[in-house]
């Protein structure tokens, strides 16, 4: 290779680690609560011994069968929390005394974030009287048991377990059914048909498993991202126009967003994101006044952002990033990234209180008009000449020379490796953040975690455990991003390279806990162009802390050079 830089043949772009977080959604309930008696009587001799074969299934060890199940004490009653908290741990039976004969009845059962290890209980069936069984953050195995169907459940969670096989069909007589949760699990096959007889149902949940083929045309109420489905979103919301939220993220289906979406006026919060296909309209929302939250992510949106959407008096969060949108952005507090907005930048993007992220679009605001701020994302948004931003949030680093590597600790400090020379990393990062710190690279931040109030802390990772391995110190810390996190270099000589990224899970673990069953999927884009798709750490090394090495061949032609992780 020539070049004035002189510069070897190669460039190491070395990565401690980067990590993306993978939206989980934990829906938490309550066990329903029954007056304290001084002494309730014990349930019935069949009850209590269909309870032993229940915690043999399950694996539970700890319930104390000396004493009355139904007396909200000891082993089998975790009290409520304090000050509005919620439990995360919860082990709970409670029982309905309030029967003429006077005797009391199991009708919940309630354990939570136990790590049990069993499988799901078939003997459950010989509870008669249960109506809510709550079984969400274990390591429960196997399948749905057959013998659940004669159930008269209203709610039924087995959210966030190991449960594999097709969800059975039959699952569809329960009709009390008005609560069913079986998300972040590892179901396979359809959608079985027979969940249309479930009249009573209010709210179900089948995201983050892997479920595939078409969509069936009975069902209604639906949280479905996160699955392998096939074909276009099912144009069937006419039945739903109670429905106050809707989510479908990253579910295989494709575009068009279906126009009986337009039906749901009572919708408060709408998500739908990843939708392959050549583009269509922005769908018609205009008769949802109350909006809340709406997420239209990656759904190859074009045209104009609708200017009704600037009068929702209760929208909050307005992520429309990564679409096709054009046009100008009206007097709003809520800006989308990754289109191809242009005109001038709003007068109220200068208020410092606010977090804006206008990254990656084409305004031809002036350079000079806007101050260079850690809550202001600018990253490549501006049309013409330079593309980064504000001229001065560059002109205090003008380049030196030409630069032929670059070696950066992602989310950690600086170290020295085997003579390589590590930078530092460790700004904290945020939600809408382009803050230029090096001569040579600099990051930008976007996304926001939803369904929680995140801190700064929060966009850095910490290992969990020891790496046990001579470059540790690279797998220390990481840097977090919800959405989008690209490390920009410049002041690079014109030249081939070789990008070299490190990767390791280090939080996610690998025991039997529910905590192991999280997984983190993203796409690696070098120059813009796709390397990796749905990369997850863990199953390319089958485990964690091990070191994931991938490289790859790039040009440099105009002395810039861009990883992005989506």
């Amino acid at each position: 290779m020539g070049g004035a830089a002189n510069c070897p043949s190669v460039m190491n772009i070395l990565f401690g680690y980067i990590i993306l977080t993978v939206f989980l959604v934990l829906v938490c309930m309550e066990p329903n609560q029954v007056e304290a008696r001084i002494e309730p009587p014990y349930p019935p001799d069949y009850e209590l011994n269909a309870l032993h074969e229940i915690a043999a299934e399950l694996g539970k060890k700890d319930w104390n069968f000396s004493e009355n199940p139904c007396n909200n004490k000891s082993s089998w009653f975790t009290p409520p929390p304090t000050h509005g908290s919620q439990a995360i741990n919860n082990s709970t039976v409670t029982c309905k005394c309030s029967f003429t004969n006077g005797e009391c009845h199991i009708e919940v059962i309630y354990l939570v974030g136990q790590d049990l290890d069993g499988v799901l209980p078939p003997s459950l069936s010989k509870l008669l009287y249960i109506n809510t069984v709550i079984l969400h953050r274990n390591y429960l195995k196997g399948i749905i048991p057959h013998e659940w169907a004669a159930l008269k459940l209203e709610t039924l969670s087995v959210a966030m377990d190991h449960i594999t096989g097709p969800i059975p069909g039959n699952l569809g007589n329960i009709t009390t059914l008005k609560y069913l949760s079986l998300e972040n699990n590892q179901f396979s096959g359809t959608i079985p048909p027979e969940f249309g007889r479930l009249v009573n149902l209010e709210y179900l949940t089948l995201n983050a498993n892997y479920l595939t083929g078409k969509f069936p045309s009975s069902l209604a109420n639906l949280r479905i991202s996160s699955n392998n489905f096939t074909g276009k979103i099912p144009n069937i919301f006419r039945s739903w126009k109670q429905l106050e939220k809707l989510e479908i993220q990253a579910s295989g289906f494709e575009e068009p967003i279906p126009s009986s979406l337009a039906l749901l006026h009572n919708l408060v919060e709408l998500r739908i994101t990843d939708l392959p296909g050549e583009g269509s309209k922005f769908p018609n929302l205009k008769n949802m006044k109350n909006m809340y939250r709406l997420m239209l992510r990656s759904c190859n949106v074009s045209g104009t952002i609708p200017d009704y959407i600037w009068e929702f008096p209760q929208l909050q969060i307005l992520d429309l990033s990564f679409n096709k949108l054009e046009g100008n952005i009206l007097d709003s507090e809520s800006v989308p990234d990754k289109n191809s907005l242009a005109g001038h930048v709003p007068e109220w993007i200068r208020d410092s209180r606010y977090q804006i992220d206008l990254s990656y679009n084409n305004f031809s605001e002036s350079h000079q008009s806007l101050s260079c701020r850690e809550n202001l994302n600018l990253f490549q948004s501006f049309s013409g000449g330079k593309n980064l931003g504000p001229d001065n949030c560059l002109k205090n680093l003008p380049c030196s020379k030409d630069w032929c590597s670059v070696n950066i600790n992602c989310g950690g400090g600086a170290t020295t490796i085997n003579g390589v020379d590590y930078e530092a990393d460790e700004d904290l990062g945020g939600r809408a953040k382009y803050v230029p710190l090096k001569e040579t690279w600099e990051t930008s931040s976007t996304g926001l975690f939803w369904d929680t109030t995140p801190t700064s802390v929060d966009f850095i990772a910490r290992n969990v455990s020891i790496f046990r391995t001579n470059n540790s110190e690279l797998y220390t810390r990481a840097r977090l991003s919800p959405l989008s996190l690209t490390y920009y270099f410049r002041c690079l000589a014109n030249e081939n390279y070789t990008v070299t990224l490190h990767f390791a899970e280090i939080v996610i673990r690998d025991n039997r806990s529910y905590q192991s069953l999280r997984r983190r999927i993203f796409d690696v884009y070098v120059q813009e162009k796709l390397e990796l798709k749905d990369f997850n750490i863990k199953n390319e090394e089958k485990g964690v802390d091990k070191a994931v090495i991938r490289k790859f061949k790039t040009v440099v032609r105009n002395k810039t050079l861009t990883i992005r992780f989506h």
